[in-house]
């Protein structure tokens, strides 16, 4: 093809291009207007999806730590439970979280830190010394999700302050029904809508799910928790907000209707629905109350045997 011809060529493929796109203002127009307007939409939903809004101080967060990278162990949440105790999720305070990578191995003793909001404030100043860290003695008897649980002993008790306080654990009769709203708040540094670790603390308020929904959900999905009576499900808010990475071992808070009490209800285990699954997975705390309290009381071994031995003597001496 000589010069001309290809000049007169590309001539021609330009007006057809620019007739084209004439020809197709009004679509454009459509796209470009149902473009703005989901935009708009998506600005709405990335405040309230899967890593929540700003939350207001929370003084019983805890910051488990690790590592920056999700690859070395992450970062996660716990709950201030006492001056000396955190409650966390069992799989916090591992590199890998999977049962075939932790049997065996001891959990490994993070950093904690105390009284902060943003990422950034996660120095020395707001650390607490870490003596010791107890799993619960069923941890992923069967699977990667039972009995998620572990307690973090501080070396110092903490000084409480109004950036610094426990949350209670429920009382007798607090086990999820008469909670105001049928719902709770959990709070966490997990991961957002692109799919980052949040700089800053996050909370969202999650309806309580239909136990028997969320079992048969999970029963049909691999790799997911088999939902039992020590567990209890959240879905997700009605903007889509949910859960995600990195949010695991935050206490879901709930007030009681009728005392108006606030405590912990559970510990987030399974965080991983974000916007692919429609359930969060908590452990009841209620359940584990005999433990925890064996353990922050430092039971040895034998406390059992010698509380019922001073008790029976007792008695036998009863006149």
């Amino acid at each position: 093809m000589n010069i001309t011809k290809r000049m007169w060529f590309s001539l021609t493929v330009l007006l057809l291009a620019a007739w084209a796109c004439l020809a197709d203002v009004p679509h454009t127009e459509e796209r470009m207007k149902r473009s703005v307007s989901a935009s708009k939409v998506a600005s709405l939903r990335s405040r309230r999806m899967i890593a929540g809004t700003l939350a207001p101080h929370v003084p019983w967060q805890a910051m488990v730590y690790i590592s920056d990278s999700v690859l070395d162990g992450g970062y996660a949440g716990g709950a201030l439970i006492s001056d000396r105790w955190i409650l966390t999720a069992g799989r916090n305070v591992f590199v890998r979280k999977s049962r075939q990578d932790i049997q065996g191995k001891d959990p490994i003793i993070p950093k904690v830190y105390l009284g902060i909001t943003h990422r950034s404030e996660a120095d020395v100043s707001k650390e607490v010394a870490v003596e010791k860290v107890v799993l619960h003695p069923g941890f992923q008897n069967q699977s990667d999700w039972d009995n998620d649980l572990a307690l973090i002993q501080l070396k110092e008790p903490v000084v409480m302050s109004d950036k610094v306080t426990p949350i209670p654990l429920p009382e007798r009769g607090q086990d999820l029904e008469g909670i105001v709203q049928g719902s709770g708040v959990i709070t966490g540094w997990g991961w957002g809508i692109y799919l980052t670790l949040a700089t800053s603390l996050k909370h969202l308020i999650l309806p309580l799910a239909d136990h028997s929904i969320c079992k048969a959900e999970y029963e049909r999905i691999a790799l997911t928790p088999s939902v039992d009576d020590n567990m209890f499900c959240t879905g997700a808010t009605k903007f889509g907000g949910n859960v995600c990475f990195g949010d695991a071992g935050g206490a879901l808070a709930v007030t009681d209707a009728k005392t108006g009490d606030i405590y912990a209800a559970g510990i987030l285990s399974y965080d991983k629905s974000c916007t692919r699954y429609n359930y969060g997975v908590y452990m009841k705390i209620s359940s584990y109350l005999p433990w925890i309290h064996r353990v922050i009381r430092g039971d040895a071994e034998n406390s059992s045997t010698l509380r019922s031995d001073a008790m029976s003597k007792m008695y036998s001496r009863q006149p």
